[in-house]
């Protein structure tokens, strides 16, 4: 279905939050109901799947700018 909507890339889901707590990305009871959610990160990997930057923040509406990402691959190469 995915690749139908003409998405190539991987998409997680993570109904149980596994992935969130294995990572140490939950934000516990900041979610509705005070469930816990997933912590915002931005994540860079190498070709080897390696992860060579990684930007986390507590607060849910802050993200890294599209130039922040931008810069820190540059830096990588």
């Amino acid at each position: 279905m995915l690749s139908k909507s003409g998405y190539s890339f991987t998409f997680l889901s993570d109904p149980q939050a596994e992935v969130i707590r294995r990572y140490d990305l939950a934000h516990a009871g900041a979610g509705i109901n005070g469930q816990d959610i997933a912590r915002p990160a931005e994540f860079l990997l190498d070709a080897d799947g390696v992860v060579r930057w990684v930007n986390l923040t507590e607060n849910y509406w802050v993200r890294a700018r599209p130039e922040q990402v931008m810069e820190a691959a540059r830096l990588l190469k």
